[in-house]
């Protein structure tokens, strides 16, 4: 049986990615599998994926269920540059006022519901759709959106739309550094390929200090033959993220979890983070 493991296509968790030796894991039995954050943190959920930088909100709904690769994450000790709020009026203004969600995400949608409930005292309804800004804005005051669908509308959008970079405010109300998506691996699959999964988490680990290293060069480089950019903004841009898993990365997850079960996002308080270690297999934060 293969270990399944879910790739998200966004630029923001490539550093992980880039340098992986994909022939040297698929020949041990690794499967790497494409998924948008939603479908991968339903894989994860359902079993058909392993191993996944899945949404830190949906490792909050299955703790029970994973451990988390330690030292790394994909997260922001402030703006983080592709999670933004667009809307035709400033923040203050959007009580009573509806917002488009993306259907790509899950820590940033409850972020945002996080941020302006409890930190703006605002009322707002909220519908999840595709993430296509000019959709999304011809029925609703204000849309969220993620990733390189955020980084494009940001290029494009018109000076009069307002825009809120989402790490920044959580930062700003809490102080905490906010982690958007952890490395999480199912417990079934740490005691069917523990091997495996100490060769894959020494790739993802050397994967993210190489692009460290020689500062999203070589990356950069690839992602701009994609998306465009100039290489100043791609410099910044990763400049701004963070991939590693410190105490207060995992004290500001506690902090997150903590005021999403308050809001009744979170069913259940989390109430130990449980990280993957390879002799031990797991324990606690």
């Amino acid at each position: 049986m293969s270990l399944v493991i879910g790739e998200i296509s966004y630029t923001n968790i490539l550093p992980v990615f880039y340098y992986l030796n994909r022939n040297k894991l698929i020949s041990k039995g690794c499967e790497f599998v494409p998924r948008v954050p939603a479908k991968l943190n339903e894989g994860m959920a359902d079993g058909t994926v392993h191993v996944g930088g899945i949404s830190s909100f949906s490792y909050g709904e299955h703790v029970n269920e994973y451990v988390i690769f330690p030292d790394l994450s994909v997260s922001a000790y402030k703006e983080v540059g592709s999670i933004f709020l667009f809307s035709k009026v400033p923040i203050t203004q959007l009580d009573g006022k509806s917002i488009a969600l993306t259907s790509s995400s899950a820590s940033s949608v409850n972020l945002l519901k996080i941020i302006l409930k409890r930190y703006y005292e605002l009322e707002v309804n909220y519908e999840t759709m595709e993430p296509n800004f000019q959709t999304m804005l011809q029925k609703h005051d204000a849309c969220l959106l993620i990733g390189d669908d955020a980084i494009m509308t940001s290029w494009n959008k018109k000076h009069e739309i307002h825009q809120y970079d989402l790490g920044a405010l959580w930062e700003y109300f809490t102080g905490y550094p906010m982690t958007y998506a952890v490395f999480a691996v199912r417990k079934d699959a740490c005691a069917k390929h523990p091997d495996l999964l100490e060769e894959l988490y020494n790739q993802f680990s050397y994967s993210k200090q190489k692009s460290i290293n020689n500062q999203f060069h070589e990356m950069i480089r690839t992602i701009q033959l994609q998306l465009g950019g100039s290489r100043s903004f791609w410099e910044q841009y990763f400049s701004g993220l963070n991939y590693d898993l410190t105490e207060r990365h995992v004290e500001g997850l506690y902090h997150y979890f903590s005021l999403a079960h308050e809001l009744n996002l979170l069913t259940k308080k989390v109430q130990r983070i449980s990280l993957w270690h390879p002799t031990k297999h797991c324990h606690s934060v």
